[in-house]
């Protein structure tokens, strides 16, 4: 079988305009790829039955209190938390693994907040803080920021200049635009940039090829990412696929300031091609 068969059903899922791209299925189509035989219609239920148990009266009309009810069920009743023992543990990335353990990063912990919300009725966004990821709700013309890695704790904008201080190790003066709500393709990508982080680091290259392959789906103009999928292939041996992706890298770009390099490791690149024929 084909370990990389859920990439046209996740073609399928982001070729759409961007608000009708279904954020939680493609998500668990991204975790799809590494875990054959997952059900991602099972998975969306598990969203569902944590809005309702959060919930049950999900019409009322006080969104404010609904908000705070899912905060206080996930992040106090259900225990969802941050991983800090092992962030960089691919299974945070992976929904339905944070699902299961509770555990997850910024960006998929939010994913949880957000999904569930949307579900009681709730105005959710995501909002991608320079180094830290964190969910915001539409209330009453209020906009309210939680941070779902520091379970659910509600941030003014001082408390978020905070949050970014500590991520990055400097401070940040942060603008309206840094609030500004994530969208789907957004969301996607910065999910799958952590993915390709953690491969790449573990020198996974078959499993970065099919992040990049995702991300590609997403922003086909991405020409950084087709420059690392020839890399990728051509240290999986993959000689004619990583030339293909460096040369077409090459042609798109011609003025990017990598130039030399790229054409330095294809002339390599083509060498060892030849040499192996």
């Amino acid at each position: 079988m084909d370990p990389d068969h859920t990439l046209a059903e996740f073609v399928i899922a982001v070729s759409r305009p961007d608000a009708d791209i279904p954020l939680a299925r493609a998500a668990l189509l991204i975790a799809a790829a590494e875990q054959p035989g997952l059900e991602v219609d099972k998975q969306l239920a598990r969203l569902d039955d944590l809005a309702e148990a959060s919930d049950p009266d999900r019409h009322g009309p006080d969104e404010l209190r609904r908000l705070h009810r899912l905060r206080e069920f996930l992040f106090e009743e259900r225990g969802f938390a941050g991983d800090r023992t092992d962030y960089f543990d691919p299974r945070n990335s992976y929904l339905n693994h944070v699902l299961d353990r509770r555990l997850g990063i910024p960006i998929t912990l939010s994913l949880v907040l957000i999904e569930a919300g949307r579900r009681l009725g709730l105005q959710m966004e995501g909002v991608g803080l320079p180094g830290h990821f964190i969910a915001g709700a539409r209330v009453g013309g209020d906009h309210v920021l939680l941070d779902p890695f520091n379970r659910g704790e509600l941030l003014t904008r001082e408390g978020c200049a905070e949050v970014v201080r500590r991520a990055l190790g400097r401070p940040v003066r942060l603008q309206a635009e840094h609030f500004a709500p994530v969208n789907n393709r957004q969301f996607l990508i910065r999910m799958l940039a952590n993915l390709k982080g953690i491969y790449w680091r573990q020198e996974a290259w078959e499993r970065v090829v099919r992040v990049i392959d995702r991300t590609l789906a997403l922003h086909p103009r991405a020409g950084g990412e087709r420059r690392d999928r020839g890399t990728a292939w051509v240290s999986q041996g993959r000689l004619e696929r990583g030339i293909a992706d460096w040369e077409r890298y090459l042609t798109e770009f011609p003025d990017a300031a990598d130039h030399e390099q790229v054409r330095g490791q294809l002339r390599r690149a083509r060498q060892k091609l030849a040499q192996l024929n």
